[in-house]
């Protein structure tokens, strides 16, 4: 999946003074040593870009050179693959759908309607090519039908298809009043729109108002396929809104807005109250939470592009208000520096994996047209520090910056930042910095039948694919960058660009919102922060000031902090030889308190170096976080509970949830007999897999770590586990309770929850006594309003029949 942002705007002002010069230098170093960066040694320094200011004919050269980019690929699809939706550019063919090999899920972007063609029709115009512009169009009117029996994403079909019929529309309409040309054009490509839009709408048929990820374009929802349809991507339901209030301004007809509003209002009421986050994967019938990994790339990007952008060009304050609020939760909770790091939407504190995505490169330009420019600078230094590493931003790279995956599918994140970047600070770094990324297509991509993906950057090894995107936004903005406003037939700041860099004109929002008339929810409240926004300067930001401190983030060695990988306090293990003589050399002595409590004593003096006794400095701090993110409140406690026979009441036993596996909240619950794993530990082969089929497995703390524990557990079958503590006397009554943590890869799904050894004591006795025992384990909250409501019921009973025995 691919969602891209776009945005245009001012910056902020700022000052060259010594002090906070000094003040950015030490926080960026601070920064720095807290978040663990390694530094990395390469056999050749990435060589320094310079900063000098580009010449006109330099740039102009640029210019030229991102246009016949473009045409070796535009002609290479038309000359080659039209009308398929895609060229392959290895085999020099089209890729249809049904015809072409099946790349799974990936293909639903495909619908056998000459998508490339349609994506890229107001970029010929940007170009300046009217010539190919009406030929392309009416090519797209005679030949591109949307009556296939073909299941596709309703996302990508809305983003490149609908959005580039309608600007193709606006565009033909526009060259006709000012260049006089296309007099014979009637509207034909905003007709196919609407065409196109009324076969989407099935999608919204749902109990939420959210649209299903995928619709069949002839049958709508009615094919087998799509009868178990329920989960969607957040950006999936929320990057409509921009294509559907065009469609219906200029179409006259309200329901595709109304529809879009609908589903950005359903996502609204989902985000996590306290956290202002929202995840990524949900079901569009229930609204429930599938993932709740929350971030900006991924899943989840162009949903918060499309609140800030739908505020601009319609006007409605809600969205504005609505963008705030995410946008101020993603600096608290998800930005650390320049980094962007993943966390779980209802535990903000806790990251959910060890590395970021390319798709995340957007977030500078929105930035921008939020008017924050000084987090937009230092994003995109690392962002191009990455790219510099390994010549093109690898589909992910972990928190060091080595590569995660090593796809690279020509995206146009970081080019459509970096131009967003350069209009508002007038910086030539970016477009030396744009230079950089144009000579590596033309060196590392380019094939004699247009530009080829790579399928790993490290070997440099093509695939055979070009997506439309390429054509449509890629060469789009690397041409923008280098053009000097003046010379373009359109004037760019009229327009907002669309997540697929269609344009639409701000007159839109002119037109009146005739089609829809929007009412606040009554739990939409206004908090100060909802129209809290940065005006932007006209005064040029310093960008150097702010990139400096992170110059040498990636390949450099930051001040006083040498080179050797640093040991955080999420990472140490008491039983690891080599964790302790670390600590032992940052200065920390470890003195054992008993009854599995142990304090931590740091001394700049016992450190073997000044170096060491700085990160033994951040190792207490980190650890005294990690102590209070583990620390749960009383709500998120887990009850393991059980009746033994003869009893009438249940026993409830307190018990500390996981970061990892299926979280037991409202009346999620599982109920089946236990079974203790042989060996007890479960920190080598299962002894009684068989036996743990099925059932609720106990294990013992120690010797490996829990998630560990739980993955053994879960491959031998198991529903669910227990882990109990292995150090004498501890209870909840005199512990402070904890969340077990993971290891930030999410592929744990059975639950898991702690008990310390007193609550395990009777847990066990009971389980010896009466061995067919059925344990229960759920939300301790859950539970308790459950067996209350549950004698309520009985009380009621006996009042009303007396004849009744409970």
């Amino acid at each position: 999946m691919r969602t891209v942002i776009n945005a245009r705007g001012g910056g902020t002002a700022s000052t060259g003074h010594r002090p906070i010069h000094e003040l950015l230098t030490f926080i960026a170093m601070l920064t720095a040593v807290v978040l663990g960066w390694a530094t990395l040694a390469l056999a050749e320094q990435i060589p320094t870009v310079p900063t000098h200011n580009m010449s006109n004919k330099e740039r102009n050269e640029l210019k030229e050179e991102a246009r016949e980019m473009f045409y070796h690929a535009y002609r290479a699809y038309m000359d080659n693959a039209y009308p398929a939706d895609e060229l392959m550019p290895l085999s020099c063919a089209g890729r249809y759908r049904g015809v072409t090999p099946s790349r799974g899920d990936l293909d639903d972007t495909l619908g056998n309607f000459s998508m490339t063609l349609v994506d890229t029709l107001d970029t010929l115009v940007v170009l300046g090519d009217l010539e190919e512009f009406e030929h392309a169009v009416k090519l797209v009117i005679k030949d591109v039908k949307f009556d296939n029996d073909i299941i596709v994403s309703v996302f990508e079909t809305n983003i490149r298809m609908i959005g580039g019929l309608l600007s193709g529309h606006i565009l033909a309409e526009y060259v006709q009043k000012q260049a006089d040309v296309m007099t014979w054009y009637r509207g034909e490509l905003l007709e196919m729109a609407k065409d196109l839009g009324y076969r989407l709408l099935p999608a919204f048929n749902t109990s939420t108002g959210i649209p299903h990820a995928r619709v069949n374009l002839k049958h709508g929802m009615k094919v087998e396929a799509l009868r178990h349809s329920r989960e969607t991507c957040t950006a999936c339901a929320g990057t409509i809104l921009l294509e559907f209030a065009a469609l219906s301004r200029l179409s006259g007809e309200p329901i595709f807005e109304v529809k879009a509003h609908a589903a950005m209002d359903a996502l609204w009421k989902m985000r996590h109250r306290s956290s202002e986050l929202m995840g990524t994967v949900l079901n569009v019938h229930s609204g429930d939470w599938i993932r709740r990994e929350s971030g900006v790339g991924a899943g989840i990007d162009s949903y918060y592009e499309y609140c800030l952008k739908s505020y601009i060009l319609l006007g409605d304050e809600r969205y504005l208000a609505r963008f705030n609020r995410h946008y101020h939760a993603i600096m608290k909770y998800i930005s650390q520096g320049p980094m962007l790091l993943d966390v779980q939407m209802h535990r903000p504190h806790t990251k959910t994996r060890n590395f970021m995505d390319a798709l995340l490169a957007f977030w500078p330009g929105l930035q921008v047209l939020s008017g924050d420019l000084k987090p937009a600078v230092q994003t995109h230094e690392m962002l191009y520090q990455v790219m510099q590493m390994h010549t093109f931003i690898p589909e992910a790279f972990t928190f060091d910056f080595q590569v995660h995956w090593g796809q690279h599918h020509l995206r146009p994140e970081f080019i459509e930042s970096t131009y967003f970047l350069y209009r508002a600070t007038g910086d030539h770094y970016y477009l030396h910095a744009g230079k950089k990324a144009l000579k590596a297509l033309q060196k590392h991509a380019r094939v004699p039948c247009g530009y080829a993906a790579v399928n790993d950057v490290r070997t440099g090894k093509h695939e055979d694919r070009m997506d439309s995107y390429v054509l449509s936004e890629t060469f789009k903005y690397l041409f923008l960058l280098f053009s000097d406003p003046a010379d373009l037939i359109l004037n760019i700041e009229d327009f907002i660009f669309t997540t697929e860099a269609h344009l639409l004109p701000l007159t839109l929002g002119q037109l009146g919102n005739h089609t829809f008339t929007g009412v606040r929810d009554q739990d939409e409240q206004v908090h100060m922060l909802d129209y809290m926004r940065s005006c932007p300067s006209p005064n040029k930001l310093f960008p150097e000031t702010v990139r400096r401190p992170l110059r040498d983030l990636v390949t450099g060695v930051c001040p006083r902090i040498s080179s050797a990988k640093r040991l955080r306090a999420a990472d140490f293990q008491a039983s690891n030889t080599d964790h302790l003589r670390t600590v032992y050399d940052m200065g920390i002595t470890m003195v054992s308190l008993g009854e599995g409590k142990v304090q931590l004593l740091h001394s700049f003096h016992n450190a073997k170096s000044p170096e060491d006794a700085e990160r033994g400095l951040i190792f207490m701090q980190e650890m005294v976080e990690l102590s209070n993110s583990n620390s749960i409140p009383n709500t998120q406690l887990q009850a393991v509970a059980y009746k033994r026979e003869g009893e009438r009441e249940m026993r409830i036993l307190e018990a500390g949830p996981s970061h990892f596996g299926m979280e037991l909240v409202n009346d999620l619950a599982v109920v089946q007999r236990a079974v203790f794993a042989k060996p007890a530990k479960v920190c080598s082969a299962l002894k009684n897999g068989e036996e743990i089929r099925g059932k609720i497995v106990i294990i013992e703390r120690g010797e490996c770590t829990f998630v560990d524990k739980a993955r053994r557990v879960e491959s031998a079958g198991a529903v669910a586990a227990i882990v109990i503590d292995n150090t004498p006397n501890t209870s909840i009554n005199n512990q402070q309770m904890f969340a077990m943590s993971g290891d930030g890869r999410d592929d744990v799904l059975i639950p898991v929850v702690f008990l310390f050894t007193k609550e395990a004591e009777q847990l066990i006795k009971a389980i010896k006594e009466q061995p067919s025992l059925e344990l229960t384990l759920m939300s301790v909250t859950a539970l308790k309003e459950k067996l209350a409501r549950a004698s309520i019921t009985k009380t009621d009973t006996k009042s009303s029949d007396s004849k009744v025995t409970p």
